[in-house]
């Protein structure tokens, strides 16, 4: 059976230059639109930039360059045209009026990219909660003209499936169950980090722009294979996995969503419940792309997501950043990134493809998860072989020494730790006052 032909679609990004605008570097905003509209499978048959004094209010565009795209698009074959960043519902009608096309704004495109890649049902029920959220205040058709050519929620799917074409009040229905329906998931989501909580395992999240790397450099850390391909929104769902660091501590990684410029608040907020596991966090890494130009805007796009999202400039200031992806960068500016990142406390340069520097990432973490740690002397009794192992396992072996009346130790955990050994393996150590071995 043939696949249906792939979308034919139009990529313009405005880049406006009007007074208090946050200017970017333009080719890496356009190559972003492009890699999003891969993301979707659409057949991209044009790609434009477009420099803006001042938007208008009705048009976006002045009529001259209107007529100008409009030729383009036409000549281009165009079925879709995709505007890389936000638009009005006044504008997105006069547009497709004017161009006789369906117009697909950022916001849009990120909500379709989010309904195709989510795999969970919260995940799903989170998508179309914003992207009910979106449609309200257009309430249009949706592209029913456009053949089905995938699975996921189907927002740029043709006839057969399902259309927000309800008025507002069914709308508010529809929102309301599916808010219901979350709230079941979050409790259970609650329950299960309640259980984690009991365990004494300090957890680690990752954050960053989306195609940082995070997922590579999970797979790198966990030796589990997460989804990771040069890609936009490559994963969404939250993984959590166990991870080792030296001197034996155990913690939980968690890989979440990456983030992106303008990421639509309707997003930030249906996913919020999913991103609180970045808030209970211990630490938080802030994996960053050291081989884009792009880089400090980025950082900022993620900053102010968290601050969104409800993290502190207390905890803020202690984000741990590491700079993925030197292996891309010239040698010198790869050797200037090392030096600076080793003298500036709370970073770290590596490459999570060939694991350069990923050893110092590991230190790092004990090193902070140490700082607030007890250091005890722990004497356990010969035979005591399951409560050594599990000493190993959740905390940080400093020294050892083996005798005939058992094997002394000295390790550093948080007190809970302590406590928790204390009830479940009291008769086979004694705790032991006294320096530390030298």
């Amino acid at each position: 059976m043939a696949e249906a032909p792939r979308t034919r679609a139009f990529v313009i990004h405005p880049e406006i230059r009007a007074p208090g605008a946050r200017l970017r570097d333009v080719p890496t905003q356009l190559a972003e639109a492009v890699s999003l509209a891969a993301a979707l499978d659409l057949d991209l048959v044009g790609a434009e930039p477009v420099t803006l004094n001042q938007p208008r209010a009705g048009w976006l565009f002045g009529s001259g360059r209107v007529e100008t795209l409009g030729a383009a698009i036409a000549e281009a074959e165009a079925e879709l045209v995709i505007i890389n960043g936000p638009i009005t519902p006044k504008q997105q009608q006069n547009l497709e009026k004017a161009w006789k096309v369906k117009i697909l704004d950022r916001t849009g495109l990120i909500l379709e990219i989010f309904g195709e890649r989510a795999r969970t049902r919260e995940g799903a029920l989170q998508v179309e909660l914003a992207h009910l959220e979106y449609q309200r205040g257009r309430l249009v058709r949706s592209w029913t003209h456009l053949e089905r050519q995938r699975g996921g929620l189907g927002f740029v799917g043709g006839p057969g499936e399902t259309q927000i074409e309800a008025d507002r009040r069914a709308l508010d229905e529809r929102m309301i169950r599916i808010r219901r329906a979350l709230e079941k998931t979050v409790r259970t989501r609650e329950l299960h980090r309640g259980a984690r909580e009991r365990t004494p395992f300090p957890t680690v999240a990752f954050v960053g722009y989306t195609n940082a790397g995070k997922s590579t450099l999970f797979n790198r850390l966990t030796g589990a294979s997460v989804f990771a391909k040069d890609m936009l929104f490559a994963t969404l769902d939250p993984t959590m996995r166990v991870v080792d660091l030296p001197g034996g501590r155990r913690i939980i990684l968690s890989d979440t969503v990456g983030f992106i410029a303008d990421l639509p608040t309707q997003l930030i907020a249906a996913f919020r419940a999913t991103l609180e596991e970045v808030l209970e966090a211990d630490i938080v890494i802030h994996v960053r792309d050291a081989a884009t130009p792009d880089a400090a805007a980025q950082d900022e796009d993620v900053t102010e997501t968290l601050r969104a999202l409800g993290l502190g400039e207390e905890r803020l200031g202690r984000v741990l950043t590491v700079h993925n992806k030197i292996d891309l960068l010239e040698a010198d500016a790869r050797a200037a990134l090392i030096e600076q990142s080793a003298r500036r406390p709370g970073e770290i340069a590596l490459s999570a493809v060939t694991g350069d520097g990923v050893g110092a990432l590991l230190e790092t973490l004990r090193e902070r998860l140490g700082a607030a740690d007890s250091v005890r002397r722990l004497r356990l009794t010969p035979g005591a072989g399951e409560a050594l192992a599990w000493l190993y396992r959740h905390a940080d072996l400093r020294a050892r020494e083996d005798g005939e009346s058992g094997v002394t130790v000295e390790v550093s955990a948080p007190d809970a730790v302590f406590e928790r050994m204390e009830r479940r393996f009291g008769a086979d150590y004694v705790t032991l006052a006294g320096p530390a071995f030298t």
